[in-house]
């Protein structure tokens, strides 16, 4: 074994080294030019021709139109319109996704092939952006991808997906960024499945299609992953030294033998992270495999460790070292940055390809130079070396250190020229790109501070910087898709983050508000004992998650403007409601439950007869709390009153059609018309009752409906799933008593995967419905999101 073990080491040694020495060889040619200056009459020239199509002239029109114009700070919605608006949005969409093929997809621009794939690229998206504007959709959010997911037939690795990204982000601490891992999840399961999708035939089945998009998430995911619990991981400051050191020998060794070794005994504050890390990276790495071709996976496991050992020679790297070489500093640049693209590609088994493979490596340290600019202090500010901080640190003692500015644009100019060919659209692309960095750039941190940069890293060129930064000031139509998603990404998953904490918060302080309203007093029985009291309590105090009373005093304190105080009997006749529902739906007649809300159910403390009379006592309880509220006209309040009634009916039916169906096969509308009467209809009731007490109209009630519906079902769905997945430590409940009682469920009708394809299409219908609430809907999406991802 050791024998074995040392031979894998040494080929994986001779692999990093040939890496190495091609990247060693790419340097010194890059060096060559930075000494001449080359790069400076080149991209001055190109730059001259560029900006005749960037810098217009002032004319009337211009500057009354000046006052019009909208930027991607204005936000994604009002920029995409604004682009549409003014006739700009297909060359936006054209740069973008012609940018996109060079980084990504390793093409080259001047070929009919590639030309002809990125117009159908922004036709295509061209008409999805202006599609989401006619019908205010969120291009980004759940409901859009998981409708594009039906489209595609990839349903079941959607939902999937969406569990794994849900379950990184509860695993990473606190010292990492879930945001941006996230992020960047979803920019690289995407980078892996454009290359799928260029590998497609165009004769290409439906069914096959769908399998290989299903495979390409997964795959995405499985090498994404390795970023946020590997890479970010290693650079965070989470991990004890010694940690991260055995941290890093068990990935070594993964990539060198091809197989995830066993933990162990891990030994630091850190074991339960690592654990949960483990075994999500081993799944992730099982997965790939079983995904490979057996005479690719050499390649694929080559190429990982290239990549992991170029990081990790960057990792060691200390920036109060003041001899590191010029090689030193940029042969890993080199690597990482070429070799993580590299893997895209050979994880998903495409044949090889030496022109991608030659453009890619080549290509790799411009995007890496670009993203080093961007984030130099705040790299310096965490003391990590790249060639920015490195100069930033050390140009004055060290004149041998080369300017990396110089050689980003050095490589900018040998890219156009000696690999792409002069080509005149990867020019115009490139030159785009690097202007709108340094517009970012300069945006983020301040003019001030921009200059003070530019002054030191263009002080041997200035005529050129004042090319460049004419154009900076100047130029126009220089943006990018993929930034206005990455940001929009992020300001979503940040503003998601927020809204979430703040969701969680108020169903904490109304729950507690709710419970200390909820016990029924005894006073009015001339201080005899009540068991039939004694039994209502004893069920209000269970662990209920209040959910209806919460929906409402929301619904109506928030976004009707109700007083608190003036819907409280409001708030408990619900509770007594759903508890009564509960009740009932325990006894040995029915479900016969013998646990609900983590305690024994109320027919095992008492018998089913005081049981049978609590949950009437409580139908009339409620009646008796709507009827005290005194705070609102008659009229409403017996509206309110004649609609309660109603929904008390209507459960009652749902239940006796639960009851009849038990040993029987229900059709999927049987099971949904069940399901609203039994679930459905009560959140109904605890959206419309606030909505009745504050005259909302006819069209407004009918939405909320329509949300109800919708809810009640994935709820429904939600309930079935745990009865199946769940556990009585976090249900409170015994799972498995459906099939215990043979009723009809979801998963009975549709299986597990089946299921949950259902939940989340009602979950997409619910969010299309509340498009139609006038109100504010936060609270309403949120709502959603925790019936369909709760565990309880």
């Amino acid at each position: 074994m050791d024998d074995m073990n040392q031979e894998l080491i040494e080929n994986a040694d001779k692999s990093y080294k040939h890496a190495e020495t091609r990247a060693g060889e790419y340097f010194q040619t890059l060096f060559t030019y930075v000494e001449k200056k080359a790069f400076i009459p080149i991209l001055t020239k190109d730059i001259q021709a560029w900006r005749q199509n960037h810098i217009r002239r002032s004319s009337l029109m211009s500057f009354l139109s000046r006052g019009k114009r909208i930027s991607a700070s204005d936000g994604y919605h009002s920029y995409i319109k604004w682009l549409n608006y003014t006739g700009k949005l297909e060359n936006y969409l054209d740069r973008s996704f012609s940018y996109i093929f060079l980084r990504d997809l390793g093409k080259t621009l001047n070929s009919s092939e590639s030309q002809k794939k990125i117009q159908q690229v922004v036709t295509s998206v061209k008409q999805r952006l202006l599609s989401n504007m006619d019908n205010e959709a969120d291009p980004l959010s759940i409901v859009e991808l998981y409708r594009w997911a039906q489209k595609e037939n990839v349903e079941a690795a959607i939902i999937w997906l969406m569990d794994k990204l849900k379950k990184v982000s509860s695993i990473l601490p606190q010292g990492m960024d879930a945001d941006q891992a996230q992020r960047k999840l979803i920019k690289l399961i995407a980078g892996v499945m454009m290359h799928v999708i260029e590998e497609m035939d165009d004769n290409i089945t439906a069914e096959e299609r769908a399998r290989q998009l299903d495979a390409a998430i997964r795959l995405g995911y499985s090498y994404g992953v390795t970023y946020p619990f590997i890479d970010d991981l290693l650079d965070a400051n989470v991990l004890s030294k010694l940690e991260k050191q055995r941290y890093s020998n068990l990935i070594r060794t993964t990539l060198i033998t091809g197989t995830v070794p066993s933990l162990g005994k891990w030994t630091g504050e850190n074991g339960d992270f690592i654990r949960a890390v483990h075994n999500e990276l081993r799944e992730a790495f099982q997965y790939i495999k079983s995904e490979q071709h057996p005479k690719q996976r050499k390649g694929f496991f080559e190429q990982a460790f290239v990549f992991f050992q170029a990081q990790e020679v960057d990792r060691m790297k200390e920036i109060s070292d003041a001899t590191y070489t010029n090689e030193d500093l940029f042969i890993p640049v080199i690597l990482k940055s070429s070799f993580s693209r590299l893997i895209a590609r050979s994880v998903i088994n495409a044949p090889e390809d030496e022109g991608f493979d030659n453009r890619t490596f080549l290509y790799g340290i411009y995007n890496q130079l670009a993203d080093d600019f961007a984030d130099m202090f705040h790299d310096l500010e965490a003391g990590a070396v790249t060639p920015y901080t490195y100069y930033l640190t050390y140009h004055r003692e060290r004149p041998d250190l080369i300017n990396p500015f110089e050689l980003y644009w050095t490589v900018i100019a040998n890219l156009i020229h000696n690999v792409y060919g002069s080509d005149t659209k990867t020019c115009e692309v490139m030159l785009n790109r690097a202007i709108n960095g340094l517009k970012r750039f300069k945006e983020r941190i301040g003019a001030e501070k921009y200059n003070d940069v530019m002054a030191l890293f263009t002080k041997g060129m200035p005529a050129f910087n004042q090319l460049i930064q004419k154009m900076v000031e100047k130029a126009d139509d220089v943006d990018f898709f993929d930034k206005l998603l990455r940001d929009q990404i992020l300001l979503n998953l940040k503003k998601e983050r927020k809204e979430r904490e703040e969701f969680f918060q108020q169903l904490k302080t109304v729950r507690e508000q709710i419970n200390h309203s909820l016990p029924i007093s005894n006073s009015e029985n001339n201080s005899m004992d009540d068991p039939i009291i004694e039994a209502a309590n004893y069920s209000l105090e269970g662990s209920g998650k209040r959910l209806r009373p919460i929906i409402t005093w929301v619904i109506g304190v928030k976004e009707y403007g109700l007083s608190g105080e003036a819907i409280m009997p409001l708030l408990k006749s619900l509770e007594y409601m759903h508890t009564a529902s509960l009740i009932f739906d325990d006894l040995p007649s029915q479900d016969n439950a013998k646990i609900r809300r983590g305690r024994p159910t109320l027919h095992q403390i008492y018998n089913s007869a005081v049981a049978e009379l609590t949950g009437l006592f409580l139908t009339q309880k409620a009646i008796e709390e709507q009827a005290s509220l005194n705070s609102f006209e008659s009229e409403a309040v017996l509206r309110l009153i004649q609609y309660s009634v109603q929904v008390t009916a209507e459960m009652c039916r749902g239940q006796a059609m639960d009851l009849d169906s038990k040993g029987k096969q229900l059709t999927l509308e049987q099971l949904n018309t069940m399901c609203f009467y039994k679930t459905g209809i009560a959140f109904e009731a605890s959206l419309v009752m606030p909505a009745i007490l504050a005259k909302a109209d006819e069209e407004e009630i009918e939405a909320l409906k329509n949300y109800a519906r919708h809810l009640g079902i994935a709820f429904q769905i939600k309930d079935d799933l745990l009865d199946v997945e769940g556990s009585v430590s976090l249900l409170g409940k015994a799972p498995g008593k459906d099939e215990e009682n043979h009723n009809a469920t979801f998963v009975s009708i549709l299986g597990v995967v089946g299921a949950k394809k259902a939940m989340w299409d009602h979950y997409c219908l619910a969010m299309e419905a509340v498009r139609n609430v006038s109100h504010n809907t936060t609270f309403l999406k949120h709502l959603m999101d925790y019936i369909v991802n709760r565990d309880n």
